[in-house]
């Protein structure tokens, strides 16, 4: 198992990881108070960006197990086995590929190093790029809507981050998105369950993996998210929980606080360049003066969660 986690992660810096441009949806929200802590002379903005999955909900587990249903439905088989994705091996592929599709794409090319026959073998594997594409985008959309019922059941968020990002959608200075790899119709359905209405609509910009030609780690995503909101990338800072998150962060030159999950605590975040890392924000008691204040004060890189974050 360690060789082909050691093969995966060794693949991927290898392997062209496209999507598919598609959806944005920058919002426009009212004009707020003004900023108490805001210093005279910054009148620059700032952002606060968020990943969706493991950040805003733990929703990995939720993910694992729709792609299973999925290719259950599908009767999927690979000489003879099922196809079925494990915890440990999901986490691994959570952390190495972005983006649904690229997962499958990666598992069947990289890792099995075949495509899988269906219907329990009656229908055989697919032979040309454009059966494996089909086959692919099938899955992809049962697996939406399956995720999606997940969703409706087991959705909320993960402790301090409504807080927090109430606190910045509160700062005239601060401006708030969402960068998600994950599709539109998954990432619409937990920002609609775990935000709320009045909150979704407030953002002023949210980036999905419909929108960009590359997934994380590639930086695109949150490149596009500054040029968007007019911000300097290096007064942006992103709220992440995974390897390739950090890195699709710092490729944009902006700064990066990990709130990691159980499947993500081990990854050598600082090794790859990130900012602070802490648990659940919520027990951290993690709030916008930690992330900004030093910024304000000390410049664009101060030290920030000062006194909170784990150590390296």
């Amino acid at each position: 198992m360690v060789k082909l986690f050691a093969s995966i992660l060794a693949s991927a810096a290898l392997a062209g990881l496209d999507g598919a441009a598609g959806f944005l949806a920058p919002t426009r929200r009212p004009a707020r108070a003004l900023s108490l802590s805001a210093s005279a002379g910054d009148d620059a903005p700032y952002a606060l960006l968020f990943d969706c999955d493991g950040v805003i909900i733990e929703t990995e587990e939720l993910h694992r197990l729709a792609y299973n249903a999925a290719f259950e439905e599908f009767d999927l088989t690979i000489d003879g086995e099922p196809v079925e994705w494990t915890v440990a091996y999901y986490d691994v592929l959570q952390n190495t590929v972005g983006g649904g599709k690229n997962k499958m794409f990666f598992h069947f090319r990289n890792t099995t190093g075949a495509f899988p026959a269906s219907e329990g073998g009656r229908k055989p594997a697919p032979t040309t790029a454009e059966e494996e594409q089909d086959l692919v985008d099938r899955l992809q959309a049962r697996k939406t809507d399956l995720y999606k019922e997940l969703i409706a059941e087991k959705a909320e968020a993960r402790p301090g981050v409504l807080e927090l990002m109430d606190q910045a959608l509160a700062d005239e200075g601060i401006k708030v998105g969402v960068c998600s790899a994950s599709t539109k119709e998954a990432v619409l359905k937990v920002l609609d369950v775990t935000l709320g209405e009045g909150r979704r609509d407030e953002l002023d910009v949210c980036i999905l993996g419909n929108d960009v030609s590359r997934l994380k780690p590639d930086p695109l995503i949150y490149v596009t998210a500054a040029e968007r909101l007019g911000v300097d990338p290096a007064r942006c800072v992103v709220i992440e929980d995974s390897a390739i998150g950090v890195r699709a962060a710092k490729g944009a030159g902006m700064r990066c606080v990990v709130t990691y999950t159980s499947s993500t605590a081990n990854e050598p975040f600082y090794s790859l360049g990130c900012d602070a890392k802490v648990p659940e924000l919520g027990s951290r008691g993690v709030g916008l003066d930690m992330i900004f204040e030093p910024m304000r004060r000390d410049g664009l890189d101060a030290e920030l969660l000062s006194g909170v974050r784990d150590g390296p």
